[in-house]
């Protein structure tokens, strides 16, 4: 796989939001590498609380870490 995160700094609290869903996204392609089971799978998760929270949680946790390796932008 070609090298894609060089780092986990951004200059804002915003641009590590940015990453964190980025990163949550990416998870899922290398989870699932199949396009069109992921575009199937998705109408079962789209309406399904459980599921959104879910994946709100994992760019949560991925948020703290980046926040961490940026000092909490202090």
């Amino acid at each position: 796989m070609k090298e894609w995160l060089t780092t986990l700094k951004t200059d804002t609290p915003q641009q590590g939001f940015d990453l964190a869903v980025k990163l949550a996204r990416k998870g899922v392609g290398l989870t699932q590498p199949d396009a069109a089971v992921r575009k199937k799978l998705r109408r079962h998760y789209a309406e399904n609380a459980d599921s959104l929270t879910m994946a709100s949680q994992v760019i949560a946790i991925h948020y703290q870490t980046i926040a961490a390796a940026n000092d909490y932008w202090k």
